[in-house]
């Protein structure tokens, strides 16, 4: 008989998970994802990724306020063997750990004990990190505390943003799911303590994170625009960067200065070390576009600051 599962996911990341539990077999009876919030310009209501997936193969969602409050009754109604997590966005009770009687596994896009936290994915290329992976955990009360169960690694390429590898992680962890949950059927899943001498926990993300520090390495202004991209959002004073490559560069100039700034030459910015080569865009209200496109139609002043402090008086 096959196994009744309930999947609590919210963004796109947990949709692979969901999409491969449906066609491994298993019997996913519930969906609990976050509520529904205002989205884009026109803040309107629109379904997260994993509800619109679970409506889709006509599975109930259920969408409780605090999981640990007004979830736990819906939950234990569904009489789960097993509860699968990712990226749900909610902290766990023990009285909701305690219901499904094979425990909460949880696909992390880290290799814990590293990267502990909800944005894994964003620090490990903000800090330059050239491998990451996926882990599979029991879920326990702790912010990713739980016992390893199985990982893997993936290879960080020098083009991926945080988009990018978000999604070649939620492939990776699909797959490892189903290799997870086949093995704890089995009774023969590997299973061990976290190293907390070996823990690193980063913050969530928030807007206000997002000013570029020009003091900075340009290798590092790099790292940290592909960590912030598609959000937050790596911002030069009215300017949203996307995508930037270290260069090379021995002037005294002070940090943030503009280097140069033409349609054939591009964009290029003062770092603490090096100069950063703004290869792609976006100004305030525009359009995302190449540096050298936006310069076609746009002056900037070889010499001035590309994010100007501001004064008290501002």
């Amino acid at each position: 008989m096959s196994l009744r599962v309930v999947f609590m996911g919210t963004p796109d990341y947990g949709v692979p998970s969901l999409e491969a539990l449906i066609e491994a077999g298993y019997h996913v009876v519930g969906v609990f994802c976050q509520p529904d919030k205002p989205s884009g310009r026109g803040k309107k209501i629109v379904p997260c990724p994993v509800k619109q997936c679970a409506l889709s193969h006509g599975i109930d969602v259920f969408q409780p306020v605090k999981t640990r409050v007004d979830g736990v009754e819906p939950l234990r109604a569904l009489a789960p063997d097993l509860c699968v997590t990712a990226a749900f966005g909610h902290i766990l009770s023990q009285e909701v750990l305690d219901i499904p009687r094979m425990g909460t596994v949880n696909v992390h896009a880290s290799l814990l004990p590293q990267y502990r936290g909800s944005a894994p994915v964003n620090w490990a290329l903000i800090n330059g990190e050239r491998v990451t992976g996926v882990t599979t955990m029991m879920t326990d009360r702790g912010m990713d505390t739980g016992d390893i169960l199985m990982q893997r690694e993936v290879e960080v390429l020098p083009g991926d943003n945080a988009g990018m590898l978000v999604d070649k992680l939620a492939r990776v962890g699909a797959e490892l799911l189903i290799e997870t949950i086949r093995a704890l059927e089995a009774g023969n899943c590997p299973r061990r303590k976290q190293d907390e001498g070996q823990a690193s926990y980063f913050p969530l993300l928030k807007k206000e994170m997002g000013v570029m520090d020009f003091g900075k390495t340009a290798k590092a202004l790099c790292d940290f625009t592909r960590g912030m991209n598609p959000w937050p959002g790596a911002y030069a004073g009215a300017y949203k960067v996307l995508e930037a490559e270290a260069e090379p560069w021995a002037g005294d100039e002070a940090p943030g200065t503009v280097l140069r700034a033409d349609a054939k030459q591009g964009l290029w910015v003062r770092a603490g070390e090096g100069a950063l080569n703004i290869l792609r865009m976006q100004a305030a209200g525009g359009k995302p576009m190449s540096a050298r496109d936006y310069l076609r139609g746009h002056q900037m002043e070889v010499g001035a600051l590309i994010a100007p402090e501001k004064t008290d008086a501002e």
